[in-house]
């Protein structure tokens, strides 16, 4: 099983990290005619491989199944650079999972992906962005950077488990050589190419661990976030409310019947449930609400839902490792 790390020459927040990664040493030249033929570029390191190509970083899908039928090798997770934008204009160093749950069959994704589609969500996002934290720390770039989850959004479509690594949020932080140094270093030391262990593998750590399915608040999860930088915690997707979509049963009154609530929130919360489901095999995916966020109506029908779904609803520290919170790899 390899990993694959994608980059894209035309966004100097994805290359520059993919640069400063492929400085590092390592690193060969992995002859893939057919990829090469279509303008990919490929690496490896150990079990890394690094694809580079000069399409925006959206357009490229299927990059998994692509390289699985190019080389034989087997895909076990994607990550991909990119640059963040924010109308705030803050700079930020951000992490997120991926797909467009919420839209309808028919309707045109603005960033890439599939109506009603999520790819799975990396395993690693919780225990990297809390390992993102401490290296932007190391190299000062806290607190002049924030460093943030984002909710699920855009593509490019995949079918395994993957994460953006984003720089935000304008040319001059894209460009910024020390944040594109920590980006590499995050995978560097994340994928253990340095010589260490790898960190958040779920198949050696899952023993008695839930999984954190967000839904509601916006789009960095200030909610979610409280609960995932906290040790032992892990990440499914998060929906922010603009992909649960509902309408208003006082607005859709259908023969006097209000309970009917329209909107795509309940395919956005199957979906996504389901996708983190599969990314990890064995754990239990608890339901984290950001009750704030949602009127009364909205949150029964959540609920509810969620009840149709069996899928529990956790509080703040269901998701905590008992490790963390009894300094000990025994658990009671």
């Amino acid at each position: 099983m390899v990993n694959i790390v994608v980059a894209t020459t035309s966004d100097p927040a994805s290359i520059n990290p993919a640069y400063a990664l492929l400085a590092m040493p390592g690193w060969l030249p992995v002859p893939a005619p057919s990829l090469l033929q279509q303008g990919i570029k490929s690496f490896a390191n150990k079990n890394v491989r690094f694809l580079q190509h000069d399409k925006g970083i959206v357009e490229e899908d299927d990059l998994d199944r692509r390289w699985e039928e190019a080389t034989g090798e087997a895909v076990d997770e994607v990550i991909f650079f990119s640059k963040h934008t924010a109308v705030s204009n803050r700079p930020a160093l951000t992490v997120h999972p991926i797909g467009v749950p919420h839209l309808r069959e028919g309707d045109v994704p603005p960033q890439g992906g599939r109506p009603g589609w999520a790819a799975p969500p990396d395993p690693r996002i919780g225990p990297w962005l809390r390992l993102l934290k401490k290296l932007a720390q190391s190299h000062n770039l806290v607190p002049e950077f924030e460093i943030t989850l984002e909710g699920t959004h855009h593509g490019p479509i995949t079918t395994k488990p993957t994460m953006f690594l984003e720089i935000g949020s304008t040319d001059e932080y894209w460009k910024r050589q020390d944040a594109a140094k920590v980006i590499a270093l995050l995978v560097w030391e994340g994928l253990g190419l340095g010589g260490g262990a790898a960190v958040g593998n779920w198949g050696r750590e899952n023993e008695r661990n839930k999984v954190l399915l967000g839904i509601g608040g916006g789009h960095y999860a200030p909610r979610h976030m409280d609960i995932v930088m906290k040790e032992g915690v892990w990440v499914g997707h998060l929906l922010s409310g603009y992909s649960l979509p509902m309408e208003d049963p006082s607005q859709s009154k259908e023969n006097g019947n209000t309970d009917g609530i329209g909107g795509t929130w309940r395919q956005s919360i199957k979906v996504a449930f389901e996708a983190t489901k599969s990314a990890f095999p064995g754990g239990e995916v608890l339901a984290h609400l950001d009750h704030k966020s949602f009127k009364g109506w909205q949150k029964n029908a959540i609920t509810a839902y969620l009840g149709e779904l069996s899928i529990k609803i956790g509080k703040p520290n269901d998701f905590i490792c008992l490790m963390s919170v009894f300094g000990s790899t025994t658990f009671p």
